[in-house]
């Protein structure tokens, strides 16, 4: 692999990947639905299924506070530098995640980066009603043809026509099943902290994210 390519877009997932927790798994510790939680994820629903039914979880919450209980969860090391340099480089970033659009629009304001994507909680007078507007309106199958609330290898294919790059030009950071089609689509895949069914689609395995720099 040519590390000296000049890399253009790159795009993180956001739990696990640029920031050191799962939020919604944050959340519910806090507001006492963890085990309503691992039912449904443990359930043989589509995982868009699973996302709409999460979302009810939510309802009556003051999106305010969730928002607080977000910017608790650390970052993960270095992200804050990592985005500096890729800054300083004019490359593209982007969040692409399954989460929630409030959350993915105050870490992009907050890392300086170009693009968010996610999923949207609507809310009423900032209440959350437990109504999800999924980024994947479609139910196009991702990945490894699942159905998910968002469409990450849909979004990177959106994003090069956008700014008139070819995915070869990309570099795909995740760690999750639902990053798969994107670490598969881009130009680089980075398995970051990944389990094995990720990191065998993936053209760099790393616990590192300071390793995205050897590519810009």
């Amino acid at each position: 692999m040519n590390n000296k390519q000049n890399y253009k877009l790159v795009l993180f997932d956001m739990d696990g990947t640029l920031i050191k927790n799962r939020t919604i798994f944050v959340i519910s510790e806090k507001k006492g639905f963890k085990n309503r939680l691992m039912k449904t994820l443990e359930s043989n629903k589509e995982p868009y299924q699973k996302s709409i039914e999460i979302a009810k979880f939510l309802k009556g919450f003051d999106r305010r506070e969730l928002l607080e209980i977000f910017r608790e969860i650390p970052l993960q090391k270095n992200i804050v530098t990592i985005a500096e340099k890729l800054k300083e480089n004019s490359i593209t970033t982007a969040i692409i995640t399954d989460s929630y659009q409030f959350f993915a629009d105050d870490l992009k304001k907050r890392l300086h980066f170009d693009f968010a994507f996610a999923n949207t909680l609507i809310t009423q007078q900032n209440i959350i009603t437990g109504k999800l507007l999924l980024n994947n309106t479609t139910r196009q199958p991702c990945g490894k043809g699942k159905i998910y609330s968002i469409c990450k290898e849909v979004i990177l294919g959106q994003l090069c026509k956008k700014l008139n790059i070819k995915n070869t030009e990309t570099i795909a950071v995740g760690d999750g099943i639902v990053d798969i089609g994107m670490i598969k689509k881009a130009g680089v895949g980075i398995a970051y902290k990944a389990p094995g069914e990720v990191q065998k689609y993936a053209d760099v395995i790393t616990n590192d994210l300071s390793d995205i720099l050897e590519y810009i």
